[in-house]
């Protein structure tokens, strides 16, 4: 009868102990799928400064070591780094090499010793990583069929009402055991969770326990979750957000393995519960949202560098300082690139190769055109070589006028000879001068005496030139016969100082053709006149005498304007295609004066003709 009585008793308040706390959810208040495992939450890594390629290796080398393999996005980032660094040391490497005068094809980059090593540390990371992978797979897969054994157990004691209230302590060393459980597959998370929850829920249902032991329960369990709370209020002031978060799944997983508070504080805990929670979860995603928008703008300033490089010009690049120049411009983009955080995870690696293949893209071109500079520069080298053995097999000559020609015309070679290779560049000038100068300074010591006579034959002709523009400033007494001895005289004086030759030949020339311009007037006119008188003589003999003459005069006048056609044409000929052709054109030109002289007299002497036509027609006209 008591039995019954208790019984009884029991069921009146085995619905107040059903623990409905555990559907309260884990990850978000609004959602009642349970969490994750805190391992499989993906944490941020807390990788160093690492600025060469030796402290990645390192770093690879140090993580080889531990035997938790990693963190896969830090193995990712640090593959990044190395190739990155490795990439940017060849390539200096071979700037390096070309800027030295090496050919940048016949370029073989030396092996690089930290490759090796970091690919060795990696290859171990992969493989203790997989390790780790199969004997987490193989432990959940244990973890799994544990859970499931529990399981079993509690649903065995759920399904005897008879015996729930003796199997208590059986019960609660069950639910120890299944917090001792780790995790199982993902895929069996939620199925094994509610299978959980409802034989557990069952048992509470048909537990007949009294009120003092079942209040005992319900401390202990506020006790818990009450820990739980101030463990999650702790984690709002934790700097590190990530680690506040994974420390919370953690919290959570906790929660739901506890069992039920009282009734009247079930809400209460929850709340202070979920209120830490919902502080800590919103500075995780205030966090990720600040480098979310930070990685926006690190991938804006990147944009902006890449298209920086890739405006850079090449085609117009013509010198050494050009290019240095833009070099130089590129590095200093190179330089604030490096300051520059990571882009998103998506486009990060898109980004880093756009801008190393448009800063690729110009080293290529400085290559090419250092090689065609080296090229050219070689030709010059040879070149310049071959005008250095001339000068230096004609240093000790005593031929001193055709031995000076000799060497000022190397010398205008040279000046037409680009640079050569600078670590030759000053021996070759040195051996050059040195080999004009110590000619040039025996021709000197030598012909000393020879300077001193040009000096006087240059005062000498200077007089000379004067006495003639005396005579042309003097018209009247101007004569053929002194013009004649003053050229004779001219003649015979000898060598002026080469600097002043072709000046005062200039001046002696004027002045000369100005004095035989006047008496080829003179002449001319004389022509004329007695033309004219041998004209009325020709007249008298009769009228088809002076048609004759017309009609010769006329055809020696076509003859010589075709040869002045001639002579100019040739003048325009050299003039535009020979520089050495200056004399023969003075030559030409000279011809070309006289025959215009001529035309000018053929042309008075024809209407000198036609006049005297004129007169005769009207003296035989009837009055």
């Amino acid at each position: 009868m008591m039995d019954s009585l208790d019984q009884t008793k029991v069921n009146e308040t085995a619905e107040e102990v059903v623990p409905q706390e555990v559907a309260e959810p884990v990850e978000n208040v609004e959602n009642t799928e349970p969490a994750p495992a805190p391992e499989e939450t993906p944490a941020e890594p807390q990788i160093p400064l690492m600025n060469t390629k030796e402290e990645v290796v390192a770093r690879a080398q140090e993580i080889a070591q531990q035997d938790d393999g990693g963190n896969k996005q830090e193995l990712e980032l640090l593959k990044q780094l190395y190739y990155k660094y490795h990439r940017a040391d060849l390539a200096a490497r071979q700037q390096a090499y070309v800027e030295a005068g090496g050919d940048p094809e016949a370029y073989q980059p030396e092996p690089d010793p930290t490759e090796e090593p970091f690919k060795q540390a990696m290859q171990q990371i992969r493989q203790r990583r997989a390790q780790l992978q199969a004997e987490q797979e193989q432990q959940r897969a244990q973890n799994l069929e544990r859970k499931q054994a529990v399981i079993e157990k509690i649903k065995l004691l759920a399904t005897t009402p008879e015996e729930a209230g003796k199997s208590y302590d059986a019960f609660k060393e069950l639910q120890a055991e299944w917090k001792e459980i780790g995790p199982v597959p993902v895929e069996n998370v939620s199925e094994v969770w509610k299978n959980y929850q409802l034989y557990v829920e069952q048992f509470y249902d048909m537990l007949k326990l009294n009120i003092q032991f079942r209040e005992y329960d319900f401390r202990k369990n506020l006790e818990a979750k009450t820990l739980l709370c101030e463990q999650a209020e702790r984690l709002v002031g934790e700097k590190d957000v990530v680690k506040a978060i994974n420390q919370l799944q953690t919290l959570h997983q906790e929660w739901k393995e506890i069992g039920p508070v009282a009734k009247d504080l079930r809400e209460e805990i929850w709340n202070r519960f979920k209120e830490a929670s919902t502080v800590v979860r919103k500075r995780h995603q205030e966090y990720f949202e600040a480098r979310k928008a930070q990685e926006e703008e690190n991938l804006a300033r990147k944009t902006e560098l890449c298209e920086q490089v890739e405006a850079i010009p090449t085609d117009g690049l013509k010198t050494f300082a050009d290019w240095d120049a833009k070099t130089r411009e590129i590095i200093d983009l190179q330089s604030v690139w490096k300051t520059i955080g990571f882009a998103p995870q998506k486009v990060n690696t898109q980004i880093f190769e756009r801008f190393r293949a448009a800063c690729d893209k110009f080293f290529t071109a400085k290559a090419a055109y250092f090689k065609s500079v080296k090229e050219e520069l070689n030709q010059n080298l040879a070149r310049k070589r071959e005008l250095v053995e001339k000068a230096e097999a004609l240093q000790d000559s005593t031929e001193w006028k055709q031995t000076s020609d000799a060497l000022i015309e190397l010398q205008k070679q040279w000046k037409t000879i680009g640079a050569v290779p600078r670590k030759v560049s000053d021996e070759l000038w040195k051996r050059f001068v040195g080999a004009c100068d110590h000619f040039f300074e025996a021709k000197n010591q030598a012909t000393a005496g020879e300077r001193e006579e040009q000096k006087q034959n240059l005062e000498k002709k200077q007089n000379i030139i004067e006495r003639l523009r005396a005579l042309a400033d003097n018209a009247v007494d101007v004569s053929a016969q002194k013009v004649h001895e003053l050229q004779a005289e001219w003649n015979a004086v000898g060598f002026v100082p080469i600097r002043d030759k072709d000046k005062l030949y200039k001046q002696y020339r004027e002045v000369v053709d100005q004095l035989y311009k006047q008496f080829n007037l003179q002449h001319a006119e004389q022509r004329l006149n007695s033309f004219k008188t041998t004209l009325r003589v020709s007249a008298e003999a009769g009228a088809n005498t002076l048609a004759r003459e017309r009609e010769r005069l006329t055809r020696a006048f076509e003859i010589m304007k075709s040869e002045l056609q001639t002579y100019e044409n040739n003048i325009g000929f050299l003039s535009a295609s020979s520089k050495k052709g200056n004399s023969l054109v003075a030559e030409i030109q000279k011809k070309a004066d006289k025959l215009k002289d001529e035309l000018d007299l053929l042309r008075k002497k024809i209407k000198a003709v036609e006049a005297e036509m004129r007169r005769e027609a009207s003296e035989q006209k009837p009055e």
